[in-house]
């Protein structure tokens, strides 16, 4: 049953409150499972995990953020023992990239920018001398989504005190926004400032669908964007396919100028465990899909999934295999067929160094920009730390807090200088007492070295 990622959410909470839930689920929202699971809507795999599940198991091996235990049991509860949910392994971690057309730059005499000063420069001249000719009325320097969490963290969070220990980077983190880190407001002080010197799009409130900020970067009104690591050179969108049609010599290129008060640009990686995979409790067949699960993470089922037959879904160049498009039966309906190899996230040919090559043969556009992409994504990263506790209290609030806080990101990026602190402050103060309040007391008193 295939639903849209931007979707999942509402969906699945319909399909799990109809009984009509597939016997295999997958979401990337913990707190939808931890919703899920507190109601009793989920199977506790953990009895039956060693004796169905032994592939799965070898496959995703030890926790890397968990010493001593296996990533199979990232999410046993600490209490209860119970499995309700497990994560795919994640093979790729880049998370964010920022794209900048390059030809615009040339065209200034400006090299990439490499650090947040010089890249607040590089959009100030975007503005004032239209590089690319489309009007100063409507030149876009830097255009972004309404959903302003999508990416601009990579932003702001270059702005939060690196001092910042991982007991409190981890309890900070409520609703899965980072908005109490130290520094945090500062960095959406900085996107005002962008915003009222006419840096970004005016009307970003209005951008709610992915398709607005790609119109906006395909047209060539827009000089910088930021969005996943490699978004700019997927075949869907096309973004950079459709770009340079419509704009011939133009260059869309990946760069790395969000400098943290110690000079060195950082950012965040993904969680080695990737999207959850869960069985509903109403499931006829609850062992019978754990097999299944099992027979989709063994390595010769995992890589024939993923990269199909030879001379059919792949070609071998200089021993590497490259993807090609396929129809009938053949037809992979997500790159390297993902939405099916639920113990996978991303590529998995059996070698780190091989699969990079792998993905970059993947897309039309040439592989040395997905190369240079993913090494910029992956330079200096970090990651949320792992602390194995059961946390309930988001499951109610999250979806509140999330949408509350996009509107607060908005209008305090999109006031008058004199009025953000007001404005901030009080929709802190609004955002905690919806339930991010409740989030922080359970997170406090859960931490565990």
């Amino acid at each position: 049953m295939a639903v849209s990622r931007w979707d999942e959410v509402p969906s699945l909470n319909n399909l799990m409150a109809a009984g009509n839930a597939p016997d295999v689920c997958l979401t990337y929202d913990a707190n939808l499972i931890a919703n899920y699971r507190d109601l009793g809507g989920l199977y506790d795999m953990q009895p039956h995990i060693e004796r169905l599940m032994p592939d799965l198991k070898r496959f995703l091996g030890p926790d890397p953020s968990l010493p001593g235990r296996d990533l199979i049991y990232r999410n046993q509860d600490i209490e209860t023992k119970k499995v309700v949910s497990i994560p795919a392994r994640r093979m790729n971690v880049a998370l964010n990239g920022t794209f900048i057309r390059k030809d615009w730059l040339d065209k200034l005499g400006l090299g990439l920018p490499k650090t947040t000063q010089e890249f607040f420069d590089a959009m100030l001249a975007f503005k004032e001398k239209d590089p690319g000719g489309v009007g100063k009325e409507k030149v876009m320097p830097f255009t972004l989504l309404s959903n302003f969490h999508m990416g601009v963290d990579i932003i702001t969070d270059s702005f939060v005190d690196i001092n910042l220990s991982p007991k409190d980077r981890w309890i900070n983190l409520v609703a899965g926004r980072h908005y109490l880190w130290p520094g945090y407001k500062e960095g959406i002080r900085f996107m005002n400032k962008m915003y009222n010197a006419g840096l970004i799009n005016r009307d970003f409130p209005l951008n709610t669908a992915a398709q607005d900020l790609e119109r906006d970067v395909k047209s060539g009104l827009a000089g910088c964007y930021i969005r996943d690591w490699d978004h700019a050179y997927r075949d869907s969108p096309g973004i950079y396919q459709d770009l340079i049609k419509n704009i011939p010599g133009a260059e869309l290129v990946p760069i790395d100028p969000f400098t943290n008060s110690r000079g060195l640009a950082s950012r965040e990686a993904y969680d080695p465990a990737g999207v959850n995979f869960f069985i509903p409790a109403f499931s006829k067949n609850p062992e019978a899909a754990m097999r299944y699960v099992n027979w989709l993470s063994r390595d010769e089922n995992k890589r024939f999934l993923q990269i199909g037959p030879e001379g059919v879904t792949h070609d071998l160049v200089n021993g590497v295999p490259k993807l090609k498009p396929a129809t009938g039966l053949w037809i992979q309906n997500s790159p390297q067929n993902l939405d099916y190899t639920i113990s996978v996230n991303g590529l998995d040919v059996g070698d780190p160094e091989l699969n990079i090559k792998v993905l970059a043969n993947s897309y039309t556009v040439p592989p040395q920009l997905i190369i240079d992409a993913y090494n910029v994504a992956t330079k200096n990263t970090w990651t949320i730390p792992v602390v194995p506790v059961t946390l309930s209290a988001a499951g109610p609030y999250a979806v509140t807090l999330q949408d509350k806080g996009n509107q607060l990101v908005t209008e305090a990026v999109t006031c008058a200088p004199g009025q953000f602190d007001r404005i901030w402050d009080a929709g802190m103060a609004d955002w905690m007492a919806s339930g991010g309040q409740v989030i922080l007391e359970e997170r406090k008193a859960k931490y565990t070295e």
